[in-house]
């Protein structure tokens, strides 16, 4: 019964969550229409996800945000630094090739967003066979370095997180 109520827990807590924030003021009314939200759309569109990816919710995933979260703020320190002191032609931009072991489409999206996320790297696509993402790093003095940092940093904590 509980199931066919929340189908995707967490989907309904982040629509409440979104909903509010939307919202931009907390109202019984605010909260009661996030709920009904967050109970109807995950109901309605679980047709669509069968094969849904089990997440683990727990300190997996939260070391895994913190870890993003204090690499988007030194990263934007250490991009300020380059933008405002260095000359583009010293810039070692490059273009990487992460293979991939990650295989649902969602840890490899969440992968590609989080590298976007972090400024200076950019994901740019990734391979037919979901097996390699291409990233283009704005300075990198070891490419190979870059590669193996983002598997070690981000990928191996996603394999966790969707274990």
């Amino acid at each position: 019964m509980i199931k066919k109520l929340l189908p995707h827990p967490a989907l309904s807590v982040t629509l409440i969550v979104v909903w509010m924030l939307l919202a931009n003021q907390l109202t019984l009314g605010g909260l009661v229409l996030g709920v009904i939200i967050g109970l109807v759309v995950p109901i309605l569109t679980s047709p669509f996800w069968p094969d849904r990816p089990r997440v683990r919710f727990g300190p997996p995933t939260w070391g895994y945000l913190a870890i993003v979260l204090w690499d988007i703020v030194t990263a934007s320190f250490q991009i300020a630094v380059i933008v405002l002191f260095r000359r583009s032609k010293d810039l070692r931009s490059a273009w990487l090739v992460v293979p991939l072991d990650v295989r649902s489409p969602e840890a490899i999206t969440m992968l590609a967003g989080t590298i976007s996320m972090t400024p200076g790297t950019v994901s740019c696509d990734v391979s037919s066979c979901g097996r390699a993402l291409l990233v283009h790093a704005l300075d990198t003095p070891d490419p190979e370095a870059e590669v193996a940092r983002i598997k070690r940093r981000y990928e191996a904590r996603l394999k966790k997180v969707f274990a």
